[in-house]
């Protein structure tokens, strides 16, 4: 069970709702030890006067401001939490809005508000219930941790969420930060609208679990490789910037190609296989996987295993494909009827499928290839192969 990060009340007009908060997101990043190179001694920071050079306590830690070269004001922790008296334990609703008007750039966190006890589900069901059906998004503030925030209050599906913000003077105007910014497009020009026809092909219904961290997935898997003494495919780099010249052919093309369901995005699962949500379906929370580990890792090692650990694959993902069994994509298709058992040409195929054949083919150097070295290594094999049979 999560445990709760705040506890406190919430208020709007003259109605007070006692809520814990919890964190609504987790950290799925791999964390490295630091350890001296050739050594498995760890190395690890110290808190050190600067002028002394000895090691200091917490406790005999303050907070300092700079008002002058090497002059400071010291600010004890309790100074701090004593001149917000009572406001750390109330969120104080000022007023809702709609809640297109908040800028997503304003966001920052993501926490889950439950009722502080069995009580108050009612007057807790009351707001959530209030913010869903009126569309309106609360705006309050609160403090935690001797730091107030801004934040955003909202209905979910069974639960009030709320939002962290940033305050206005956080947010950096990019017209005065940032130089080079182009003039806006003609709305009758022709690229744009080229442009609106790519968007248009390529749009979808968002659904967080068809997406991973498919680089988390490749580091999980360099470590894996290297403790078996494995060899990794390595990523190809980013494709070059489109000639300006070529825009509107690289647009077509990229029409073309989303039409065909070649088209993808970063992260995102191929072969999803999703039904087209119902109206009025609102979105969830995916749900957490049992453990990272189990999840594919996007990437393979020399001896043709797919993923980050021996035997396991993506969830819902077909044995011996990239994709799932019902959907589009790559993957194998039991959905799909007339499925065609002929072998796909080696241009369709993906950097890591080219790798799991050359080294099925005994391609040497493989591991050091791009993907268009492997499809002509490969297919100078075939070509071998070919021309083997018919003498």
């Amino acid at each position: 069970m999560a445990r709760p990060v705040w506890s406190g009340v919430i208020t709007f007009g003259l109605v007070t709702v006692p809520v814990r908060m919890y964190a609504a997101t987790e950290d799925h990043t791999t964390h490295f030890h630091q350890l001296q190179r050739g050594t498995n001694d760890r190395v690890r920071n110290k808190r050190v006067n600067e002028r002394t050079g000895k090691s200091v306590g917490f406790d005999d830690i303050v907070k300092g401001y700079e008002i002058a070269d090497g002059e400071y004001v010291t600010v004890e922790r309790e100074e701090l939490e004593e001149i917000a008296p009572g406001k750390s334990q109330v969120i104080d609703v000022s007023g809702f809005v709609e809640a297109d008007e908040v800028d997503p750039v304003y966001y920052v966190r993501s926490y889950y508000l439950a009722p502080g006890d069995e009580k108050y589900r009612k007057p807790y069901e009351l707001l959530r219930a209030a913010l869903e059906s009126s569309e309106k998004t609360g705006i309050a503030t609160f403090v935690m941790h001797s730091k107030e925030y801004l934040v955003a209050l909202r209905a979910g599906e069974n639960v009030l969420a709320l939002h962290t913000l940033h305050w206005a003077d956080e947010v950096r105007d990019p017209e005065e930060e940032l130089s080079g910014l182009p003039g806006r497009q003609r709305s009758d020009s022709k690229e744009l609208k080229t442009a609106r026809q790519l968007i248009d092909s390529m749009s979808t219904t968002f659904h967080p679990e068809d997406y991973s961290d498919s680089y988390e997935d490749r580091v999980r898997a360099l470590v894996e490789a290297k403790a078996e003494g494995e060899e990794l495919t390595p990523e190809e780099g980013p494709p070059e910037a489109t000639n300006v010249v070529d825009l509107s052919e690289a647009l077509n093309r990229s029409i073309e190609r989303a039409r065909s369901g070649k088209g993808g995005g970063g992260g995102r699962k191929t072969g999803s296989g999703r039904r087209k949500p119902a109206a009025g379906d609102r979105t969830r929370p995916a749900k957490r996987r049992e453990s990272r580990s189990q999840s594919g890792a996007g990437a393979s090692v020399s001896k043709g295993r797919t993923g980050a650990f021996k035997g396991r694959s993506r969830p819902g993902a077909s044995q011996g494909g990239t994709g799932t069994s019902q959907g589009r994509g790559t993957g194998s298709s039991k959905g799909r009827a007339g499925a065609s058992k002929s072998t796909p040409p080696l241009r369709d195929l993906s950097k890591d499928e080219l790798y799991r054949r050359a080294g099925d083919q005994g391609v040497k150097g493989r591991s050091k290839m791009t993907r268009e070295q492997l499809l002509e290594a490969l297919e100078a094999h075939a070509g071998r192969g070919s021309s083997g049979k018919a003498a």
